[in-house]
């Protein structure tokens, strides 16, 4: 079995269409997806998603290109939220320096709430880190001084020393389908150094679909060739991967219920 461990099956490219993404999903071998919230007026949707189907979950969060728009410097809604049966994950948060779509001292703080509305219920926080490896390395450290937690480097995309630091802080590292891209190379390297047990896989579907299906809507079912892919550059089976990636997702994500 594989998991798509970061989705968006509310987003308007699967209107009318979930239960057909989904069964497409079940027969490529994916077993469990997470719906990933990205703004607190969209959650009842992503929420709804998550209690219509089994074996889809979700998590709340404002994505940093909303940190503006939606600024939360409060962990409170985020734990309200979370107490949902379905809710497994605080995010999507982070840093996202790259487009600046909200000035970085409202993703700073938008990011230390997130974290704090994690700790408190012990749910992972998960999201993306783009051109602010360190200052994601250094908010993560001090954040640990506070208490410890563990979450997920959500569509990594950093160099090799945020990938170290994060592991050292007991993080885990998602591979999406960028790392298929040809143009990947010192992607996929820095993904060869991180051990197989700290590793997950995802599609960010809609978006990112990955070879050979670049430039399409992305869907769940996709992940397979992301994860074949990351087996030959570990050099190890399809089987093996699998049965690691879908581990590590299980002992991050300690919320969600293993299917039958």
């Amino acid at each position: 079995m594989l998991v798509d461990s970061h989705c968006h099956l509310d987003y308007p490219e699967y209107a009318g269409q979930v239960d057909e993404v989904l069964a497409r999903a079940r027969a490529a071998g994916v077993g469990v997806c997470i719906s990933i919230g990205t703004e607190l007026k969209r959650f009842p949707g992503v929420r709804a998603v998550a209690e219509k189907f089994p074996d889809v979950w979700c998590s709340v969060g404002v994505h940093p290109h909303e940190a503006e728009k939606e600024f939360l410097d409060d962990p409170a809604p985020l734990i309200a939220e979370a107490a949902h049966p379905k809710v497994v994950a605080i995010g999507e948060t982070g840093l996202d320096f790259y487009y600046e779509h909200s000035p970085r001292a409202e993703q700073t703080a938008s990011f230390r709430a997130h974290v704090a509305a994690a700790r408190q219920p012990g749910l992972p926080p998960v999201g993306p880190t783009r051109d602010a490896d360190d200052e994601t390395i250094d908010l993560l450290r001090d954040e640990m001084g506070k208490g410890a937690f563990t979450g997920l480097i959500h569509c990594f995309t950093g160099g090799q020393r945020l990938a170290d630091a994060a592991m050292e802080m007991g993080f885990y590292i998602s591979v999406s389908g960028i790392a298929t891209f040809k143009n990947a190379a010192a992607l996929r390297e820095v993904i060869r150094s991180v051990p197989l047990e700290r590793l997950v896989v995802e599609t960010d579907a809609p978006f990112l679909a990955p070879v050979p299906h670049r430039g399409k809507t992305n869907e769940p079912a996709f992940v397979v060739h992301t994860a074949r892919m990351l087996a030959e550059l570990k050099g190890v089976s399809e089987s093996e991967l699998a049965a690691a990636t879908t581990e590590n997702f299980f002992r991050l994500f300690t919320k969600v219920k293993r299917p039958a």
